[in-house]
């Protein structure tokens, strides 16, 4: 049995993705023993202490039950590079600025790159199409390119909403220029490519996973992306309203 098979069977016992924390927990750290994290039931994470700076004093992560942390813990295991990273980069926010009721722009950023973020590695002409979301260039025009693309899903949030899939669910995709399409070369080159500054930017697109060509059977219709309001046309820039002056007579 593989490793992953062996979490997943683990963590199929019971409602929600895991029976219970303890065993959500020893079902991740028995996939793969040499993670840079261990797996801790959601208790041991001591009342008052933010849970990313936990994880980065301790190199431990606590699990709840259920999906959400069970997919959590599987990014772990695929992208322990870029975990850790944003792991850092929340613990040093959280360090400089403390636990604020309103995250600033970074770490809302980080959040969103942890919760929610799809990587686009692929052509620059569907790059591109994305960004201006020309949704017929990117999924009609140019569907073809799409052989030569790879979305990889690598928010837990995002994961967990794709369990019940919905038309209008949205990915933050970040492009990742990796020499391969390998999920560790992926991962090492993310790591390496991450900053706080870089992130504070929001260098995000937004995509309807849904639409992507092979995830949806439905799309395979041209008419699939005509619904304007998951397919939505980008905003136009609206300048300043010019002030009107009564002409000197």
């Amino acid at each position: 049995m593989s490793a992953h098979a062996l979490v997943l069977e683990h963590a199929g016992r019971g409602e929600g993705g895991c029976g219970v924390e303890e065993a959500c927990a020893q079902a991740l750290n028995g996939a793969q023993p040499s993670a840079p994290v261990r797996f801790v039931p959601q208790t041991t994470l001591p009342a008052g202490e933010a849970y990313e700076a936990f994880i980065y004093r301790t190199a431990q992560v606590p699990t709840r039950h259920g999906l959400h942390d069970f997919f959590n813990g599987l990014m772990w295991l695929h992208f322990p590079h870029t975990k850790r990273r944003l792991n850092q980069l929340q613990a040093a926010q959280i360090a400089q600025s403390g636990i604020q009721p309103v995250r600033g722009p970074t770490r809302d950023a980080i959040t969103v790159m942890d919760e929610n973020a799809a990587l686009f590695v692929g052509p620059d002409a569907l790059w591109h199409a994305l960004v201006a979301k020309d949704w017929h260039t990117l999924f009609v025009t140019l569907r073809p390119l799409w052989a030569q693309a790879q979305l990889l899903l690598l928010g837990h949030a995002l994961m967990e909403k794709l369990v019940y899939p919905r038309k209008p669910i949205t990915a933050h995709v970040y492009r990742a220029q990796a020499a391969t399409h390998l999920i560790a070369d992926v991962d090492t080159w993310l790591a390496q490519d991450l900053s706080a500054e870089k992130l504070a930017t929001k260098p995000f697109a937004h995509l309807p996973v849904l639409g992507v060509p092979g995830w949806w059977p439905a799309n395979e219709d041209a008419a699939f992306y005509a619904d304007a309001s998951v397919f939505r046309a980008p905003r136009v820039a609206v300048g300043p309203t010019p002030v009107t002056r009564p002409g000197l007579r």
